[in-house]
């Protein structure tokens, strides 16, 4: 499963480099670090949550 997170994450932000989502916070592709955090935090929850 984290292997699944990190790979979709990782696709997400090389999307974001070639358009960016206009999302509120990722409007230029200079906001991709903050997929980066977004990501850190998923991976680290899905690690402390694991059986």
């Amino acid at each position: 499963m984290t292997k699944a997170v990190a790979a979709f994450l990782i696709l997400a932000m090389a999307a974001h480099l070639i358009r960016p989502f206009g999302l509120p916070g990722l409007q230029a592709r200079r906001d991709f670090w903050r997929l980066a955090l977004v990501a850190f935090v998923i991976w680290t929850l899905d690690l402390l949550l694991r059986p």
